[in-house]
């Protein structure tokens, strides 16, 4: 990359008018994240569930339509727990839910503290 314009000398450009309506709109829309106090909950319970053992490492992804926070025991598998917001739910079920390895929707909510409660009763796996 170099600083030099592909204008020559001499030559002059017409400026470029943008309408700033027709801009935003063609504009691909932001990412859903957590906010600050809603990973500060779901941080907590994650340092509680590492000094227990039973998670290991984790991942963040803001998507366009939810942010997920997946949980997982290694790295090299499945997410255990995926901690969802799906701001297109708000209004119905709630916006937020904690779904296992399987898909299946432990708890959902409106309030993410409450959502989060589902990690204090002892969630362990059983053999048939």
């Amino acid at each position: 990359m170099t600083d030099a314009t592909d204008v020559t000398p001499g030559e002059t450009r017409a400026p470029v008018v943008v309408d700033l309506q027709e801009y935003r709109s063609q504009k691909d829309p932001l990412p859903i994240t957590f906010h600050r106090r809603e990973l500060d909950l779901i941080l907590r319970v994650y340092g509680r569930m590492v000094g227990e053992g039973e998670w290991r490492d984790y991942a963040l992804d803001h998507l366009k339509d939810r942010a997920v926070f997946s949980v997982f025991k290694r790295s090299g598998e499945m997410p255990l727990f995926r901690i969802e917001k799906n701001p297109k739910l708000a209004s119905r079920q709630g916006a937020f839910s904690v779904v296992n390895t399987h898909g299946r929707i432990l708890k959902r909510g409106h309030d993410l503290a409450q959502v989060l409660k589902v990690f204090d009763s002892a969630l362990k796996l059983i053999d048939k």
